[in-house]
């Protein structure tokens, strides 16, 4: 195993403590701090040394592809580690959104490859599934959930304007397109309006209270009506959710470690000043009721839990030792990724051990040994989902 050095994405919505925090370092940090990047993407791929200079791991996999990923890997994915891994700190809420299919990026990136970069959809053709492990307490608005509710938390508002969508929620799952289409398609000019009669409106309640506050962050943002359909989450550290293609969601509050397919494509609907294309985005969206966004943690062995997946493009484990269980070993196929996310780990694939303390991490290619784990201190362990 060796250093890997991921580097921070300075997003507006990021917090200024939480990673600083994980990684030791003052709080708070003199900027938002959004994400750390732990892969091979290259919008900010992560680096290794040799001979002390920093080597993009881009270059080091594109170059060198049998040794990092392996023969399987590279074969169903070919020359790209096909996995992202994050630490994402947010303290304000991130855009409303949802990721294409595997064939919704191949078409979409291909079809706008003429196109000038800012007016783009699609960076990448591939797709994004993502899972998100909460560090800390975590907030977000993930996946429909039962129209009927949605339909009621809008009809509390007594505004005459949404009775049409109201109306449309009522009929249950098959209305949620028609829901959806004509909030996000609002008139312009009646938008501030529509909120500020929300606003002052005398509904109370959970629904009521997430309405006004996003209606102070984003004045005129029908998103802020749109994000009343979907499940709004508050996680516990350890519990997890899982974001498939074509699901609407948004992530509000908190810190947490989140893997995903190394993509890139975000459709964009509200709550935010980068681009937005509703059409690209109600194409791609899934308009079905999300029965269960939140996965808790699966024990696979001592000291070792996971969050199952329906993909291969990753898997996720956490290891957890010190006193009651020294050292594990994993039997899983590299390439690998390692975050300390808390304490301190030891980490040997057979090329070399090394010790890494919170919000470190480390890499090893696809030749390594099983992996062992000793320490006290807890660790993310990413691998490709391939088995």
């Amino acid at each position: 195993m060796e250093p890997l050095y991921g580097p921070i994405r300075d997003y507006a919505w990021g917090s200024r403590s939480a990673i600083a925090m994980l990684q030791g370092r003052p709080v708070p940090s003199t900027g938002p701090e959004a994400e750390l990047w732990l892969g091979a993407h290259p919008a900010a791929p992560a680096s290794v040394e040799r001979a002390g200079v920093r080597v993009s791991l881009c270059d080091l996999v594109r170059d060198e592809p049998g040794q990092w990923l392996g023969q399987r890997v590279a074969d169903r994915f070919g020359t790209r580690l096909p996995f992202l891994l994050k630490v994402l700190a947010a303290d304000a809420p991130l855009s409303l959104q949802a990721h294409p299919d595997a064939e919704q990026a191949r078409v979409g990136f291909a079809a706008e490859a003429c196109r000038p970069v800012e007016e783009r959809n699609y960076s990448d053709p591939h797709h994004k599934p993502e899972l998100l492990v909460a560090l800390t307490p975590f907030e977000a608005l993930c996946g429909f959930r039962e129209p009927v509710e949605s339909a009621e938390a809008l009809a509390a508002f007594g505004v005459p304007e949404l009775a049409p969508v109201v109306a449309a929620l009522r009929g249950g799952p098959a209305g949620l397109a028609t829901a959806v289409r004509t909030l996000l398609g609002w008139p312009a000019a009646e938008r501030e309006g529509l909120l500020r009669a929300v606003l002052a409106s005398a509904a109370d309640g959970p629904d009521a209270d997430l309405a006004r506050r996003l209606a102070v962050l984003y004045p005129g943002d029908p998103g802020v009506l749109v994000a009343l359909l979907l499940h709004h989450l508050r996680l516990a550290p350890g519990e997890a959710i899982w974001m498939p293609a074509g699901n609407l969601h948004a992530y509000l509050s908190g810190c947490g470690v989140e893997i995903m397919a190394a993509s890139d494509n975000v459709l964009r609907g509200g709550f935010t000043p980068k681009r937005v294309d509703v059409d690209e985005l109600l194409r791609v969206l899934r308009f079905e009721v999300l029965d269960e966004p939140v996965r808790a943690a699966q024990p696979v062995g001592p000291g070792v839990d996971c969050w199952p997946v329906p993909v291969d493009d990753f898997a996720l484990h956490r290891v957890r030792v010190g006193a009651d269980v020294p050292e594990v070993t994993l039997s899983l196929p590299g390439p690998r990724v390692v975050l300390c996310g808390a304490g301190s780990v030891t980490v040997d694939d057979g090329a070399g051990a090394l010790t890494l303390v919170s919000g470190e991490a480390a890499i090893g290619t696809a030749a390594g040994e099983p992996l062992r784990v000793g320490g006290d201190g807890e660790a993310y362990v990413a691998t490709s989902g391939l088995r």
